[in-house]
């Protein structure tokens, strides 16, 4: 038998993203751009979301939004009607965003009188988590319909999040969901995470949501 190879492997292949994306975010600090990575499963309501979220802040910040998707442009359609600057990003097969592709995006999205970009990545609990965008803040939507139980089943993307929108709260009894054990279930995963229960439809729950992100905004450019 030939001799095997045995390598020891002491750096995550992560780091290089990871570097990427601190030195993003330092850039974007010194800008005073603030980015927020916002994530979900397909069909949780997260274009109805940010259009919501855009009504309630435009008049007070500047706003642009990258949409993220495998192929299409229905998403970035649907926002630039908001009249905020939206583009289109085609991952080309691939099911999350990294730091290098963040970067192209705010470079095509032209930040230079923005204060807040939004980044509307592609529709997964998996692989977005596992990448660091740069991002300012991370955020998630997870909708009624999917279960209470999500944050135990996917640890590492309640485990990065800042915010937990609960969106759908208006099919709540439907379903058989428990909001305060879903609150429980994301504290056991991230004890520092805020949870706030929404219905883009209606509008429930956005004034506090774009509260939350409108002084997170001002934090970020003192």
């Amino acid at each position: 038998m030939g001799d095997v190879r045995i390598l020891e492997i002491k750096q995550s292949v992560f780091a290089d993203n990871d570097a990427q994306a601190d030195k993003l975010r330092a850039e974007n600090k010194e800008k005073k751009l603030f980015l927020l990575n916002l994530m979900s499963s397909p069909g949780s309501g997260k274009t109805t979301t940010l259009m919501r979220t855009i009504e309630a802040l435009k008049d007070d910040i500047k706003i642009g939004v990258m949409e993220a998707d495998i192929d299409s442009d229905v998403d970035a359609i649907k926002i630039a009607t908001t009249g905020v600057k939206a583009i289109q990003l085609h991952t080309g097969g691939m099911c999350h965003l990294d730091a290098a592709m963040t970067r192209q995006g705010l470079e095509g999205l032209e930040t230079g009188e923005l204060d807040l970009a939004i980044l509307e990545n592609v529709g997964n609990l998996v692989c977005p988590a596992e990448f660091d965008t740069g991002a300012s803040k991370n955020a998630m939507i997870l909708s009624v319909p999917e279960g209470h139980d999500k944050p135990l089943k996917y640890p590492l993307m309640f485990s990065i999040c800042d915010v937990v929108l609960v969106n759908k709260i208006d099919v709540m009894p439907y379903f058989d969901f428990d909001l305060e054990l879903c609150k429980e279930y994301v504290k056991k995963r991230n004890p520092n995470a805020i949870v706030i229960p929404i219905c883009a439809k209606t509008g429930e729950g956005i004034d506090e949501w774009a509260g939350w992100l409108k002084n997170q905004v001002e934090e970020w450019q003192k």
